[in-house]
């Protein structure tokens, strides 16, 4: 066997370890959480009836926002089905309802759109928007960017979703909308891949919208790490389409939760910004959102976020800030997945400590 072959044969061997070794710590690690209480594992049958935040100090009607969600349910040739992520409309869908407006769901070709629905990532308010027949309705009936109203809504809020970087850029009613409200001065957001809608909008000055402009989105890094091969899937990468075009890219941690808000341009970088996004739709609309009970999951943001910034010490401290109280009050799954991300990223001394701050979590249990 020559020397080449010989260094071929022993990476494979090498590689094929890595891989069996992060397979294995996953197991291990998920081992490690405890389990979910009877009233967590009841939440798929709950309405939103059922919700306080929804149903307690009603707002008074404000008017209408429009979500708009992709129609492309595959990834280009790839064979990978997409569609528009449930977590980023339904979360945003109930901040908007809760805080006085009525939402309308529109689609590039109208009808029903493809939907990717994560039961990783489900809570309350998500099953809750499975069982909401109105809600439904709206999607299952989406109106097409054609037939849209612009007149009828006071912003515009893009759903991410992969099918997004097809169906977003090119359609001229969603540039044409965007155009509009933006040099009206109604709110124009996106989170994830929804920004893909921003991407060649270009104003009456001749201008690229996002040129010079704050603006977050899905990361080349959160991209390849699940999909190495997505430059070659995709029309482009958003971030790198974003930059190209001029766009000031505003980057958090990776899988954390950042949002830019730049006049009435409000982006979020993916799934963990949408509450934020939407909150801050109704605060650049001059209206303070109304209050609600953080959720598990912002929680457990909350706790990496400070691991990123501030290290191990600190996040423990937050541990003990939010599990003192209620041991239930943070969703530890979150802490075993960015373990094994790191993994992943072969970053090891970061991968133990996050194993390290779940163990130590697991104390209020």
């Amino acid at each position: 066997m020559s020397g080449k072959r010989k260094i071929i044969k022993w990476s494979l061997i090498v590689l094929a370890g890595l891989v069996v070794s992060i397979v294995l710590s996953g197991v291990w690690v998920m081992s490690l959480l405890p389990p979910l209480p009877e009233s967590a594992k009841d939440i798929k049958a709950i309405s939103p009836s059922e919700l306080p935040y929804l149903t307690e100090n009603i707002v008074p009607y404000r008017g209408k926002i429009l979500a708009v969600v992709t129609s492309t349910s595959q990834m280009g040739s790839s064979g990978k089905s997409t569609g528009f992520e449930l977590t980023e409309l339904s979360r945003a869908y109930y901040v908007f309802q809760a805080n006085g407006f009525e939402v309308d769901v529109a689609s590039p070709l109208g009808g029903i759109p493809p939907v990717v629905i994560d039961g990783e990532d489900m809570n309350e308010y998500d099953y809750a928007f499975l069982n909401d027949a109105k809600a439904q309705a709206k999607i299952k009936e989406s109106l097409a960017m054609q037939n849209v109203d612009s007149k009828a809504y006071q912003a515009v809020y893009f759903v991410g979703g992969k099918g997004t970087l097809f169906d977003f850029p090119n359609n001229q009613y969603i540039q044409s909308l965007v155009r509009e409200y933006y040099e009206s001065g109604k709110i124009v957001s996106a989170v994830c891949h929804g920004p893909a809608a921003l991407v060649n909008v270009m104003l009456s000055n001749g201008e690229l919208l996002v040129a010079n402009r704050n603006v977050s989105s899905f990361t080349n890094k959160e991209e390849l790490l699940l999909i190495p091969d997505a430059a070659e899937i995709f029309p482009f990468l958003l971030q790198d389409k974003l930059i190209e075009n001029g766009a000031s890219f505003n980057e958090g941690f990776m899988y954390l939760n950042k949002v830019s808000k730049d006049g009435n341009l409000v982006t979020g970088q993916n799934p963990w910004s949408t509450w934020v996004v939407a909150e801050s739709v109704i605060e650049q609309m001059g209206y303070t959102p109304k209050q609600r009970m953080v959720t598990r999951e912002e929680n457990s943001i909350s706790i990496l976020e400070t691991f990123e910034s501030d290290g191990y010490g600190q996040a423990k401290g937050a541990i003990d800030k939010f599990c003192t109280q209620d041991a239930m009050s943070i969703d530890r799954r979150l802490l075993a997945m960015h373990s094994l991300v790191a993994a992943m990223q072969f970053d090891l001394k970061k991968a133990v400590n996050l194993i390290r701050l779940l163990s130590y979590s697991n104390r209020y249990m």
